[in-house]
């Protein structure tokens, strides 16, 4: 007998890099499921958007930032199975934004060298793209 099905759940992320080619990471805060892990921006992909658009959306409103959908290059992506739902997540890299990020919903920010990413706990499904994101960093 089958497992019940779990639902879908699409989450686009970033691995958004600066000109010293360091990765933006997003400290989960308290409240939030795995509060405290270390993730990539991004979020819920909402009805009627795109991966790209929902992360022009989430960049500015996690981070007050701005991009555009040309400046998002697709990398990747992460297919991982949570007890209580399914996660897809597409990741892009951004290298093109203007402003200077900052935790607008209380989360903390760390720029970190790709060789040290390991070092920062982070949810399962965002584990594998450490390796992807090292090769090309």
């Amino acid at each position: 007998m089958s497992a019940a099905p779990r639902r879908l759940l699409l989450v686009s992320a970033c691995a958004l890099v600066d000109a010293d080619r360091r990765i933006l990471l997003a400290q989960r805060p308290q409240g939030k499921s795995m509060a405290g892990l270390w993730e990539f921006p991004g979020g819920k992909v909402e009805a009627g958007e795109t991966p790209e658009e929902t992360l022009v959306r989430e960049l500015d409103e996690e981070l007050g930032i701005r991009t555009k959908v040309a400046c998002l290059a697709p990398l990747t992506f992460a297919s991982h199975a949570y007890p209580e739902f399914h996660l897809l997540m597409p990741v892009f890299v951004c290298r093109r934004y203007e402003g200077v990020p900052q935790g607008r919903e209380g989360q903390a920010l760390k720029w970190v060298r790709a060789a040290a990413l390991r070092d920062y706990p982070m949810p399962p499904a965002d584990e594998p793209l450490i390796p992807i994101l090292q090769d090309l960093l």
